[in-house]
Formats: structure tokens, sequence, C-alpha cells
């Protein structure tokens, strides 16, 4: 368990611990502990240095050198070999190489098991960051199991917002029930109709081989949810006769009597009959039908429609408009290494209305020692990078993989553009995962680009470092004859968004 014999003098060509603690970690020299790691078929066999491990973590420092230290070797059955392999590379050389969001579930759990508090605060960050429709319940009900209201709260203002999108990622069939019943308990859902949520449930039923059960299956175990209990959620009371007839009322996840109960609620709420016991009696709709804009329907200024709108607007400018750079004037830079994660963001409004598509940011300067390329001059960049909102809302995103050039500026685009009203604020950020030396700009609060001035807020403190890696802004102006009359969102001027 000593590990191969290691070159002679290796320590002197190593001048920090954290390569020092590379060198150990990947060759196993030295090492005086196993790990069975992992579930049978994908099961491995990791060593570690006790020493190592238990200044890291108190966790450790009982399992090795408390009065119950456990025998060696130590099985984790809990925690996948990645995970596990990303949690030591923490330990041995304070790395953080976050690559997806359940990876970061996975390491996250190992965090909180062990006790090591920073690597927990820099997981929770990134699925905050990296919250959209897809991960949304699986991340309310990793939020809900670990006990984070910050992230709960996220989670569940995503579902609300974007039910729509919720609903329809093939995902949402593999959440918990009681998730789903999270979900059909909100008074506000951004769905045209309950029909929404009741083919969701059906869907949901179908894949787990689930049936309603009618009153009598409930009996069998009355502590238990079922899917008959969110079932009773939906308010089928919302819906006309005729949506009910050729939707729910020819679903086997309601008996013959249900139909018949609820089919007469809806149609002639005086003649008497119950509903079934438990149902829904309400006949409010969680939310209108969600219309962006018209002429005739007064528009929706909530936080979702606005934010959809923006969305909708860009989508339509983008196959026929001509991308524009605004570059902030480089005053003077300033040489920063990034260690671990290095966050940079910046706060900016604009004088026009235009849509916004990514960002410029300066790829690594090579530093004497670091080994690279001579020739190709290139190295593998990875980062994430966000448009926000003035409150904070996440507009669009993207995560960065390539190859760059050293000295050169990175384009990078996001998932989608986004259209930015003028005199507001928005916030764009760039967190870079890889390690090395970036040049720091600092530049005026000012710049124009085809008479659209960006004003960005300086920072203050740590801040003003931050904002120095945000280059240059790619935005175009909407298609018009005139690029100074960009179309205004109806009632712009009494706009108030609220969260949900």
């Amino acid at each position: 368990m000593s590990g191969p014999n290691p070159p002679c003098d290796w320590q002197i060509s190593r001048k920090l611990v954290k390569e020092r603690g590379q060198y150990l970690l990947e060759t196993g020299i030295w090492s005086d502990c196993r790990f069975i790691v992992g579930s049978e078929p994908n099961q491995q066999v990791l060593e570690g240095h006790k020493l190592f491990l238990a200044m890291s973590s108190p966790v450790f420092e009982a399992m090795f050198f408390g009065g119950m230290a456990e025998k060696d070797p130590i099985a984790i059955l809990d925690v996948q070999p990645d995970a596990f392999k990303a949690l030591l590379e923490y330990i041995y050389t304070d790395k953080i190489n976050l690559t997806s969001f359940d990876q970061a579930c996975e390491l996250c759990y190992g965090a909180k098991k062990y006790m090591l508090p920073h690597l927990l605060k820099e997981c929770t960050t990134y699925l905050w960051s990296d919250l959209y429709p897809k991960n949304a319940c699986r991340a309310y009900e990793f939020a809900k199991l670990f006990e984070e209201p910050q992230l709960l709260t996220k989670c569940i203002r995503i579902i609300r917002d974007q039910t729509e999108e919720v609903l329809a990622e093939t995902s949402f069939e593999d959440v918990e029930l009681s998730t789903i019943l999270t979900i059909l308990d909100q008074d506000v859902l951004n769905v045209k109709s309950e029909l929404d949520l009741f083919t969701a449930v059906c869907k949901y039923a179908a894949k787990h081989n689930q049936t309603s059960g009618g009153a009598s299956g409930e009996r069998s175990n009355s502590n238990q949810p079922t899917i008959r209990t969110a079932i009773k959620k939906i308010r089928f009371l919302t819906l006309t006769p005729q949506q009910f007839a050729e939707g729910p009322g020819k679903s086997s996840l309601l008996s013959e009597p249900d139909k018949f109960a609820i089919l007469m609620n809806i149609c002639s709420p005086s003649a008497g009959t119950s509903m079934p016991e438990g149902f829904c009696t309400l006949t409010e709709r969680r939310s209108k039908p969600h219309k962006l804009y018209s002429e005739t329907v007064p528009m929706d200024t909530s936080r979702t429609s606005m934010i959809q709108f923006a969305s909708l607007i860009a989508e339509t400018f983008k196959d026929s408009t001509k991308k524009m750079i605004c570059n902030r004037m480089l005053l003077r830079t300033t040489d920063c290494m990034n260690t671990s994660v290095l966050d940079c963001a910046v706060t900016f409004s604009c004088d026009k209305n235009v849509c916004v598509y990514g960002v410029k940011v300066p790829a690594q300067i090579p530093t004497a020692d670091e080994r690279y390329d001579p020739f190709s001059m290139v190295y593998g960049e990875l980062l994430y990078a966000h448009l926000l909102d003035a409150e904070g809302s996440r507009l669009t995103y993207t995560h960065f993989t390539s190859r760059v050039q050293y000295h050169s500026l990175v384009e990078i685009s996001f998932n989608r553009p986004i259209y930015i009203q003028k005199n507001k604020m928005y916030k764009v950020g760039v967190v870079l995962n890889k390690t090395g030396c970036y040049p720091i700009g600092s530049y005026p609060y000012q710049s124009t680009c085809n008479g659209v001035t960006f004003t960005f807020t300086q920072g203050q403190g740590g801040d003003s470092v931050r904002d120095g890696l945000i280059r240059s802004i790619i935005f175009a102006f909407p298609p018009s004859s005139n690029p100074n009359a960009n179309p205004e969102i109806p009632g712009d001027h009494n706009i108030q968004p609220s969260l949900m």
C-alpha cells in the first residue's frame, strides 16, 4: 500500500504544497489507507494518506485517530468514485473542478458528510448558478434533503416561473411524488390550464405503472401519498365541460363516479352533487393563460412575463441583425493568478434597446515557469458565463470549454440572445475555472459603439478587480430602419417587476 518507488528528489521540482500533494495523490506513494468506494459494478479501490485527510476533515480525523478508528480498508458505499476522487483532489490540492450539475450534487453530499465547509459552499454556489427547468426539480429535492433554504427558494421560483418547461422535461417523470405534490400545492404556476398539470401527472403515473386506485386503494396505507393524492390537488373546476370530457374524462386515473361528480360540478355547481372526497373545490385558476403582449390583452408585467418577452424579442432578432462589439477602452492592466475559481462581474446599462449576444474576456498569459506548447501556444479554457437582471434572476448563460490561444480575446456566446431595455441595469458575470494568470484591465466608466453608450458601474474594493475581466459586450440592434428608434415594450415606464 506504500505505492511505487518515487523518483529521486521529486520534491525539488514542486514549489507548492498543492503540487506535492497532487503528486502523492496521483502516484499513491507512502499511502497508508484504502477506501472501497461506490457500489457494484462501478466500485473502485482508492488510496490515501491519513495525515492529509485528517488535517482537512474532523470526520477523517475521528476515522483514523479517534477512539473508534475504522479498520482498513474502509467501505464508502454512498459516494460515487468520481465524486470521491474530486473530494480527494480538493483535500490534497485545493482544486475544485465542477463540470456538471450531477457531479456538483454528488460532491456536495461528500462535502457535507466529511465536514468540508468551503467545498460545500462552492458546490451550492455552482448549483445555484446552474439552475434551469431541466434540473429544477432534482435541485429542489437535493436542497430539501440537505436543508439548503436559499437553493430551495430559487428552485421553487424557477418551477413557478417556467412550469411548462419543467413539466415538458423527460426528467420530470423521475422526480419524487412528494415533489409533484409540492408543485400542485402552489397557487401561482405558469401553465395554460390545469390540463398541463393533469397530463404531467398521467405521464408520471404511466412511467411508474401507478394507478389512482380509487378511494379503496387509499385505505390500504393512508399515511403514504399515492398518485390519487396528486389527482386530488388538480383544479378540475377551472376547466370547461369540453376540456374535462376530452382530457381527464378519458383517463383511467379517475373512476366513473369521480368523472360524473366532477363534470356535474363543472356544468352546474348548484345541482347539489358533491365533489369526490378530498378533491380540490377551488374554481380560481392558478394563473391566467400566459400572453406576452397583444393590443387587446393588458400586458402581464410579472418577472416571468418580462423575461419571456425579452427572450422572444431577442429570438426574433437573432437571424436578421448584424452583431457589433462594444470594446471597453483599456487604460492599464495588472496580472491576476487564478488558483481555483476566479469570479468576475460587471453591472451595466445602455441608452438604447439592444440585444446582447455575449462577451469577450482575455485569455491567459503563460508564466515563465508554465509548461505550454511553444508551437501552438494554446491551452484548454473552462468557464461559465451568465447575464442577470437587476434583481439577480438569470436571463441566459453558457458553459464554455475550448482550446484557445494565449494573449488573445475569447468570444463567449450565450445560449440565447437577450433583449436589453434602455436605462435598466443588468449584470454580466464570468466564472473562470482554469488555473493560470489573467490580465486584469482598468477602463473608463462609459464606452460607445455605433451610437450606443454602455455605462459600467465602477467596482469598489475587490469588486474592481473582478470587473476587469469583461473586455467587450457583443450586441445588435433590433431590426429597424432607424437604429435610434428602437421599439419600446408597451407600458415600459410603469413596469415594476415583482418576485413571485
